[in-house]
């Protein structure tokens, strides 16, 4: 062996004295890893209560409806929920019987969210594609926060807002006879569904790779043309993901649609008139409801058919996000 070469694990300081060998610390490495399998543990305990509690709530809900399977009295049927006559009157008058149908509550519901949307969607997409493609970097330090600050404004206030200012103003500009409408219902919630379209759209336009943009800026396309052709569709799947979370959003609204909507449980494919949405109804009845009455298992049914649209919606979802990434990327 030469002198120059130095025995494996031997390291020679400038005096020459050779030291021990380098050993791993072997009680920090075994602190590590039971820390890690502590916060392992932790964090499947936390996530496992979470899906617990959301699984107790549905059970309980569901339990509290189910007695209207096999329920008689007050001349019920189940099939009244869905079947003529279609209005809502749970409190009888004369010598009337109480009425539950729920297609109008669930019309006034599809109704309120769609108009929402339909202003929400393009106005949310537009901003966060401004926003992460175009504005300069101190821009884009006023604009998002400003836009998302509306995420954190009560949705009574929002409602009040609508109540007080733009119904009336909607009234005059509009001439129709209903000051709280469908209209006004759907344009004060899309300042609660704006905030959640654009921020996981914002992120997820965000997100596409850096190079995306250099090449289709290198083939010669202007920025626009990169935003448009090569980003958007780039970042789709994120972009569905965050109509679907709006849409779960403005269907499970309830303090503005309380507040704005006319509370009117008509069938009416007009925006102009009064609807009353699920949410709502169960919010303004629950706490006078007679309790194990049949009004009292037909609110909580309400309350399990909302959990069943957002369950689909989710699901709905989760599959439009998996088929657009394998037909963008190739893969989920």
């Amino acid at each position: 062996m030469s002198k120059n070469v130095q025995p494996v694990g031997e390291v020679d300081d400038r005096q020459g004295a050779r030291r021990a060998p380098l050993q791993p610390d072997t009680r920090n490495l075994k602190i590590r890893r039971l820390l890690d399998r502590i916060a392992e543990k932790a964090i499947f305990a936390i996530a496992l209560i979470a899906i617990s509690i959301i699984f107790l709530i549905f059970v309980y809900v569901g339990r509290e409806a189910l007695p209207l399977v096999w329920s008689a009295e007050e001349g019920f049927r189940l099939s009244g929920l869905f079947g003529s006559p279609y209005s809502w009157q749970p409190v009888a008058t004369g010598t009337g019987i109480p009425k539950y149908n729920v297609l109008p509550l669930i019309l006034g519901t599809l109704k309120v969210t769609f108009i929402a949307m339909l202003l929400a969607t393009p106005l949310a997409l537009a901003a966060a594609l401004y926003t992460a493609e175009f504005a300069p970097p101190r821009l884009r330090g006023w604009i998002k926060p400003a836009i998302e600050l509306l995420a954190g404004i009560p949705s009574v206030v929002l409602g009040f807002f609508t109540l007080i200012v733009l119904a009336t103003w909607l009234q005059d500009v509009f001439g129709y006879v209903f000051r709280l409408n469908a209209l006004v219902a759907g344009i004060g919630l899309t300042f609660a569904v704006i905030p959640i379209i654009y921020t996981v759209s914002e992120d997820a336009l965000t997100a596409v790779p850096k190079l995306y943009r250099e090449a289709s800026l290198a083939l010669g396309a202007s920025k626009a043309q990169t935003a448009l052709r090569v980003v958007l569709p780039a970042a789709m799947p994120g972009i569905a993901a965050a109509i679907i979370l709006g849409f779960g959003r403005a269907i499970g609204e309830t303090m503005i649609v309380l507040m704005v909507s006319g509370n009117a449980a008509v069938i009416s494919l007009s925006p102009t008139d009064g609807v009353r949405t699920l949410s709502a109804t169960i919010a303004a009845e629950l706490g006078e409801v007679v309790f194990g009455s049949i009004h009292y298992r037909v609110l909580f049914f309400i309350g399990t058919l909302l959990f069943i649209i957002t369950a689909v919606l989710n699901w709905v979802g989760d599959r439009l996000n998996r088929r657009l990434r394998e037909r963008l990327f190739g893969s989920a």
